[in-house]
């Protein structure tokens, strides 16, 4: 019991779903669709939220349409017109490739009197690989595991992957013009930067060969040989501000983190709890991050700063995971163990961190939950805290004291949801 809030889990996972639902295609796609065109209405896109999406346009579009998007394996839906593919996340296969290609063919198809209708979220850029043809699908898996595991923030890692691609940084927009396209966003990266979501396949690319060059040296990622010497030669810019093929496309951000941590607020103050959000974009290595919140949890709990309790400290953005060891784990867990190492108990305090998508990197959970008596009963479990972090395997620990979120895939993805609860 917490005085104003009985059930400290259950009102955070309430906020959870909140956040969640701000952001379901079926809400904010329907708003945002485009008038009917004189020619051809064809949909393609790419992301976690791409399938649901499609099915929100079926749903309430009365003319004919028809395309191709691609989503992650167990985020499909069922659509009577659009295909629907299921590929490989966040390391990308053959069926994306496969479909990457298709789509960018129904682009090269439309023409002047048609509208390429374009879904984009969050997963987007592993989902849409087609490698230029000096390359191959085993160059860019190589590439794209090294990134994963090096701690590289989602600008850094899709300036690499839009240098990779035939279809990415504007190229996709470029392939379609002059057919007008329109593209519905649902956002999932800090800044909610249209070139950085899914990689940015139709909107001009401010990053060259010489960032993703860059990149690669910075996080001490060797490259195949043949990806060294296609990111050297440097032959072929992804399309820049003001390039006229770029001229009829326009995109949108129809979900985003601020909005669905606005939702989860609103949750809040409706059960009289104070709320504030400390930003929609922190970025960072997940566990110090975690520590980092820790500090201003006890600070709120102690001295009634940055707000006085009962109060609910909300945040989002994407956090990173430098991978060591050899656990299983996504950022989420990874924070909420820093986290509770930082508030080392103190009454009162409980946490959520979950993927708005569902998956915490690539298990089958959304994150977890931290609660006052987290560490003990992780010693009572014989959870060694240390080498959890150390193996990277926070996955285990949280499944060992049955704090695990699991929601199954949510067909919706606005990056990492955080709650903390500070109660009196």
């Amino acid at each position: 019991m917490t005085g104003v809030v009985d059930d400290p889990r259950a009102f955070l996972i309430r906020l959870f779903d909140a956040a969640v639902a701000a952001a379901r295609p079926a809400i904010v796609v329907p708003p945002h669709l485009p008038e009917p065109p004189r020619g051809r209405t064809i949909v393609i896109g790419a992301g976690k939220a791409s399938a649901a999406m499609a099915r929100a346009v079926e749903e309430h579009w009365s003319g004919p349409l028809d395309g191709l998007v691609v989503t992650r394996t167990g985020h499909g839906v069922t659509c009577d017109r659009i295909e629907i593919v299921e590929a490989s996340h966040p390391v990308p296969d053959a069926r994306g490739r496969d479909a990457a290609r298709r789509i960018l063919a129904l682009a090269q198809e439309a023409g002047p009197d048609d509208l390429v209708l374009c879904l984009i979220s969050g997963g987007g850029s592993a989902l849409l690989t087609l490698p230029p043809p000096a390359l191959s699908l085993e160059d860019v898996q190589s590439v794209n595991q090294a990134l994963l595991a090096s701690g590289a923030d989602i600008v850094a890692m899709n300036a690499v992957r839009k240098h990779l691609s035939a279809i990415k940084g504007g190229r996709l927009a470029a392939a379609a013009y002059p057919a007008r396209i329109v593209s519905l966003v649902i956002s999932d990266v800090p800044g909610d930067d249209l070139s950085s979501i899914a990689s940015g396949p139709t909107v001009a690319d401010p990053s060259t060969f010489a960032n993703a060059r860059t990149v690669l040296s910075q996080y001490a990622i060797t490259p195949p040989t043949a990806v060294a010497a296609y990111l050297e030669a440097a032959v072929d810019e992804t399309p820049k501000p003001g390039d006229e093929r770029l001229s009829r496309s326009t995109a949108t951000i129809i979900a985003s983190p601020i909005a669905s941590l606005e939702a989860a607020a609103q949750v809040a103050r409706a059960e009289g709890v104070t709320s504030t959000i400390l930003g929609d974009a922190i970025e960072g290595e997940a566990r110090e991050v975690g520590r980092t919140f820790a500090g201003i949890t006890l600070s709120t709990a102690r001295h009634g700063h940055p707000i006085a309790p009962p109060a609910v400290l909300l945040s989002g953005g994407e956090t990173t995971v430098t991978v060591q060891g050899n656990g299983r784990g996504g950022r989420n867990v990874e924070f909420l163990t820093g986290f509770a190492v930082g508030v080392a108990g103190a009454p009162e305090i409980y946490a959520l961190a979950a993927d708005t998508d569902g998956i915490d990197g690539s298990e089958d959970n959304a994150g977890a939950i931290v609660t006052p008596d987290t560490l003990r009963r992780a010693r009572a479990a014989e959870q060694d805290i240390a080498a959890a972090l150390a193996d990277n395997d926070c996955y285990s620990l949280f499944a060992a004291l049955g704090d695990l979120v699991v929601t199954g895939p949510t067909l919706t993805n606005v990056n990492d949801f955080r709650a903390i609860l500070v109660a009196p």
